[in-house]
């Protein structure tokens, strides 16, 4: 006994010739079933009596690409700029100084209270460690003004009062004028904490503020302001 299978490419002859198996170059509409194969109904068709038999040939096919449309969503964010390390302030008695004429005016109205000067850079590395910790300082002291005072934008009156290094601190009272001056990094901070203890006592200064005392300051101040008039 033989089962032949006609195929495109030709004829398989599995045992004897007394089968003739052929089939349709037709199929009926393919079923498709996981995973995704094509499955098509061919008839088998013999030499005997026997009707023929009808069986599912599977077929390789393809699961069909879906075509998903891509959508560019712009989202505009905005974002507010932070502010700079040297520009946050721990509250109303930290000030910033732009002008000799700013610092001395804010000494004359600090009356009897201590007032602590920072004179920073802000390419200063020293600087920026020890901020956070002077802003602290001013937040547990709201009875005295800290003054904070750029170099690059103030150096003819860092000049003056011969600031030489970063960072560095004048503290200030009333009639008393200058008190001292240091500096001061974050392993030292502890001398500005002494110097708080020392001057911030409970005391009245007879006379007006004597701010910046010897220094002339009220000269270089007048000079800028003339500037300033010519060149508008």
């Amino acid at each position: 006994m033989a089962v032949v299978i006609r195929l495109s490419g030709g004829l398989l002859d599995f045992s004897s010739s007394s089968f003739l198996t052929s089939f349709p170059s037709s199929c009926s509409q393919p079923i498709l079933a996981p995973p995704y194969r094509r499955f098509c109904k061919r008839v088998i068709s013999s030499s005997v009596s026997s009707p023929p038999t009808e069986e599912f040939v599977p077929q390789i096919g393809f699961k069909p690409r879906r075509r998903l449309t891509s959508f560019k969503v712009q989202a505009a964010v905005t974002e507010t700029e932070k502010p700079k390390w040297w520009e946050k302030n721990a509250g109303p008695n930290m000030i910033d100084i732009h002008s000799t004429q700013e610092f001395l005016n804010a000494l004359s109205q600090a009356g009897d209270k201590l007032v602590i000067v920072e004179f920073y850079g802000t390419w200063c590395a020293s600087c920026r460690a020890l901020f956070p910790k002077l802003c602290r300082t001013a937040e547990e002291h709201p009875d005295i003004l800290f003054l904070k005072v750029n170099f690059d934008e103030n150096k003819p009156m860092c000049k003056n009062l011969n600031v030489k290094v970063l960072p560095y601190f004048h503290f200030y009272r009333g009639a008393d004028g200058q008190l001292e001056s240091f500096s001061c990094s974050l392993a030292k901070f502890q001398k500005i904490k002494d110097a708080i203890q020392l001057h911030n006592t409970a005391r009245c200064s007879i006379g007006p503020p004597t701010g910046v005392g010897d220094f002339n300051l009220e000269s270089l101040s007048t000079a800028k302001d003339k500037v300033a008039g010519s060149s508008s």
